[in-house]
């Protein structure tokens, strides 16, 4: 009985060409891999390699979703100290209106026109711009121009009326004639 163990098999029909073939391959394949490990070389199998690869895009998928997600919470908690912080500027700065206040200011509101009874003192300031009107939960508040300021920058909606001081062109002939204040139409 001369030959390898495969031939002998092969001649004795115990096995076929095909399953020879297949025992040579994987025969192959386990002396490629050892001498990939020996080399410090890892062989992967074709299945293995996309396995890993569907795990590595899963996790890159969720460290994105969880980037995602904190970056939503940041601008979240920024947006409410935002809030906060001009919520305290109004109530810190807000001046009080007076019960009875004997003159009239218009102002708009949105699309509609709203009145406040303010003194006289408060709407010369009004008109000049030292004042601002303010909204906070459906009340108007009257502020300083510096802190309205503030508080546009930081939420543009809360303001609702301020008067801007008008540059006077030195060109205008009728820069001598100053429409009053008080002028009431």
């Amino acid at each position: 009985m001369a030959g390898s163990l495969q031939d002998q098999l092969l001649k004795a029909g115990l096995a076929n060409k095909q399953q020879a073939n297949k025992a040579k391959a994987e025969k192959r394949k386990k002396t490629k891999q050892a001498k990939a490990v020996k080399k410090g070389e890892v062989f992967k199998d074709p299945e293995e390699l996309e396995r890993e690869q569907a795990i590595a895009k899963a996790k890159e998928e969720k460290l994105e979703r969880d980037r995602e997600l904190n970056r939503q919470r940041e601008d979240e908690l920024t947006r409410r100290s935002i809030d906060a912080s001009c919520l305290q500027m109004l109530q810190q700065n807000a001046i009080n209106m007076p019960d009875d206040g004997d003159v009239e200011y218009n102002f708009v509101d949105g699309t509609t026109i709203k009145k406040l009874y303010v003194s006289k003192t408060l709407q010369e300031q009004l008109a000049k711009g030292n004042l601002a009107i303010a909204s906070n939960k459906g009340r108007y508040l009257l502020i300083p121009a510096g802190v309205a300021e503030k508080i546009n920058e930081r939420r543009p909606e809360l303001i609702i009326s301020q008067q801007k001081a008008e540059e006077i062109d030195p060109d205008d002939p009728y820069a001598d004639f100053q429409i009053p204040d008080d002028l009431m139409w």
